[in-house]
């Protein structure tokens, strides 16, 4: 069982008094644990952070009641082990059948594709976003470049050596064979929708503005059942333990008493990945 951050297990007011049994939640320890949830607003962090520590605290309940290993070491380190031995030892997880995943997998068939693949070439003209006259400049030197491309597309690797900012340039701008996420998330989600060859705006970044000719481009294919069991019988492996977890905690709750912060039924959190 792999372990993941303590974390979203909804419920009720983060607001102190919080305990669980007869040991209460400080609020010291709260706002020392917020540096692992990174919020929007400080109320969210410390709301996050309030439950993980009362999940924490249930689990070191139960595993102290069981005679296991301490969940929190004395100098209050999360032992992972610990945690691993005792949900593994309570909770009962059943492994879905052969039948059960061949209907998600034609339930959900989109799941199941071979990625978009592209052979690409560009061009970055670097400009930070902070710097509009840069970013303006550098969006019409694009326009140039690709009006004289249109009607020279020979000279993209002579335009990547001169312009380009990205050690691409060197094989002409080649960045090979692309699936999603392999470069940067504004540039992959705009290739993404582009048919091939040569783009006719510039295309914006983190960066810059890059230019781009898709050289190759090979669509989502389908794949077949036998590819992807292993994956099908890991998704519903999960989705069959957050449900037991959020029982198993809910059921915590009930045992041991939760004061001040409430675990509903949506408590499935994250602890599995």
């Amino acid at each position: 069982m792999q372990m993941i951050e303590v974390e979203n297990l909804p419920g009720g007011s983060a607001a102190p008094p919080i305990r669980v049994g007869d040991v209460a939640i400080a609020e010291e320890a709260i706002a020392q644990e917020m540096q692992y949830h990174p919020s929007e607003n400080v109320s969210d962090a410390q709301l996050k952070a309030a439950r993980a520590l009362v999940v924490r605290e249930l689990l070191s309940q139960r595993a102290a009641e069981l005679g296991l290993a301490p969940i929190v070491d004395d100098k209050g380190v999360e032992n992972d082990a610990a945690m691993t031995e005792l949900l593994e030892r309570e909770l009962e997880v059943p492994e879905p059948d052969e039948a059960a995943c061949q209907r998600f997998f034609e339930a959900y068939p989109e799941r199941f594709f071979e990625p978009v693949q592209m052979q690409v070439r560009h061009i970055l003209l670097l400009a930070a976003p902070e710097d509009a006259q840069a970013r303006d400049a550098q969006y019409h030197q694009g326009v140039e470049l690709l009006e004289e491309l249109a009607v020279a597309p020979e000279r993209f690797t002579e335009f990547a050596l001169r312009h380009s900012a990205c050690p691409s340039k060197n094989e002409g701008g080649e960045l090979g064979w692309l699936t999603t996420g392999q470069t940067v998330p504004e540039l992959d989600r705009a290739l993404q929708h582009l048919p091939g060859g040569l783009h006719d705006r510039p295309l914006a970044s983190r960066y810059g503005w890059h230019l781009v000719s898709i050289d190759k481009r090979i669509e989502a294919q389908p794949l077949p059942f036998e590819v992807v069991a292993d994956k099908v019988r890991h998704t519903l492996h999960e989705q069959a333990t957050r449900r037991a977890l959020r029982h198993y905690l809910l059921a915590l709750e009930e045992t041991y008493g939760v004061e001040g912060l409430a675990l509903d039924k949506d408590a499935d959190g994250a602890l599995m990945q």
